[in-house]
């Protein structure tokens, strides 16, 4: 069953195999329209609109996981007040490292997350816990 803003679609017979099916023929498809015989050998490049900011994030947990994690689950919410996006959130296979991927409409919009008060609050009450973070600012190639 899927739901999406009040509609529900229901798939007559396994769930599973209809997925598994549709991603065989878009996978088909995709190959056939772009000469592509990996999937590895597909790439998608969305150019983005002017003044767009984005950062990769190294978060290192070893403090304490699982009180790091806990306060990136909430200060990365806080992106949208910015014009920030998450794109990606990795971690590592140990739980001790996470890396994001964030856009921002603008730079200013990164600056103001940096001291969003309900940010620096949830750091602050951390302390030595808190995640240690290097930023990169990154760009396409």
């Amino acid at each position: 069953m899927t739901e999406h803003e009040g509609a529900t679609l229901h798939g007559g017979g396994a769930e599973a195999e209809l997925a598994a099916r549709i991603d065989r023929e878009l996978t088909a498809f995709n190959n056939a329209a772009t000469g592509a015989t990996d999937e590895a050998d597909l790439t998608v490049r969305v150019d983005d609109p002017a003044g767009v900011f984005r950062v990769v994030a190294l978060v290192d947990l070893s403090a304490d996981p699982e009180a790091g994690r806990r306060y990136e689950d909430e200060v990365l919410a806080l992106l949208g007040r910015h014009g920030g996006r998450l794109e990606r959130r990795l971690r590592t296979g140990d739980g001790q490292t996470e890396v994001h991927v964030i856009r921002f409409a603008s730079r200013a919009g990164y600056d103001a997350f940096l001291v969003d008060p309900e940010r620096v609050a949830l750091r602050a009450a951390l302390g030595d816990a808190a995640p240690t973070t290097q930023v990169l600012d990154v760009h396409d190639v």
